[in-house]
């Protein structure tokens, strides 16, 4: 789990699902990280390849990271990779939307090409595990005790974090100092540490870090069944459901035929019931987002998140 390179193993499907015997392709993928090893995307391609990997253990991709400006670096650089059809990005909503809107990145949503959309992870606040803060009332008593003091880190500029952050002190009415790192990875050692208060983040890293961080409340329509004590914001008050998408895209030069196989291979693959196991265990919630319904997808979310920028004031000068 821990090594810069993973084996990925991509097949050719028929028609739905897996074939019994799956066409391996011939190439090694490249699958092209935008934030550092150690968060939720760098987790979500390791569970991909232990689930790939069986079907195909001759084969393997190697991850790369390109990480800065909260993906962007990456994804003003995408279309410049060959479209070979084993060139793969992993691409982040609400990033791409909200980043162009800022206008501080070198790309357009329109640039990015996604292909399948196959996570999405809910909002949570958590605190360090040695935190004096027990409870969400206690955490709101103490941003209100000292305004712009508490320090909540998030995963990049203008991303999921920290529009979230932003909610947080509108629907609160509370103000606190956003921290960005360059992903959750980045992150973490300053949370634990508690050289930050807190963090906006995901409930994969909730998870995955149970015994050093304390989990306040999240953006859920139920409680997770992971985290059966903490509160909902909906519980809290505030109709918040909300989190990131995280999926794969690829340069626009790549053919139909190859964007299909890709779109068809990460559905068979979210459809493997090892990938659904791995998936619950680590708090992501699996989603199936297609080339038959992604203009559908990416017009309603581009529209949701535009009204959502326009909000945080982003993109005025």
């Amino acid at each position: 789990m821990k090594k810069m390179m993973v084996a990925i193993a991509l097949t050719a499907l028929s028609g739905l699902g897996w074939a019994q015997q799956p066409q391996c392709l011939d190439k090694n993928v490249m699958y092209w990280q935008a934030f550092p090893p150690g968060g939720e995307s760098d987790l979500s391609a390791r569970h991909q390849q232990m689930v790939l990997k069986k079907k195909c253990p001759s084969l393997e991709t190697i991850i790369q990271y390109k990480a800065g400006a909260g993906g962007a670096l990456m994804w003003s650089q995408m279309n410049q990779l060959p479209g070979d059809g084993v060139n793969v990005v992993g691409v982040n909503l609400p990033h791409i939307v909200f980043q162009p809107i800022e206008g501080q990145v070198q790309y357009k949503t329109a640039d990015v090409t996604p292909v399948f959309w196959f996570h999405f992870t809910p909002d949570i606040l958590v605190v360090p595990a040695q935190s004096a803060i027990k409870t969400f009332p206690d955490f709101i008593k103490a941003a209100k005790a000292n305004p712009g003091k508490l320090s909540l880190g998030g995963s990049g500029q203008f991303s999921a974090n920290h529009a979230a952050h932003e909610r947080l002190g509108a629907a609160f009415g509370i103000k606190t100092i956003y921290v960005p790192f360059k992903g959750t990875g980045d992150m973490a050692t300053s949370v634990m540490g508690a050289q930050v208060d807190g963090a906006m983040t995901y409930t994969p890293f909730a998870i995955v870090n149970k015994e050093r961080v304390r989990p306040l409340a999240v953006a859920m329509d139920k409680r997770h069944p992971l985290m059966p004590d903490v509160p909902t914001f909906k519980e809290l008050g505030v109709d918040w459901v909300d989190g990131a998408y995280r999926g794969i895209g690829v340069p626009k030069s790549t053919p139909p035929e190859a964007r299909k196989r890709l779109s068809e291979l990460w559905l068979a693959l979210n459809n493997d019931p090892e990938m659904k196991d791995l998936a619950a265990r680590n708090g992501f919630e699996l989603v199936n987002v297609g080339l038959d319904g992604m203009d559908a997808f990416m017009a309603d979310k581009t529209r949701l998140y535009t009204e959502g920028a326009a909000r945080m004031g982003l993109g005025k000068k």
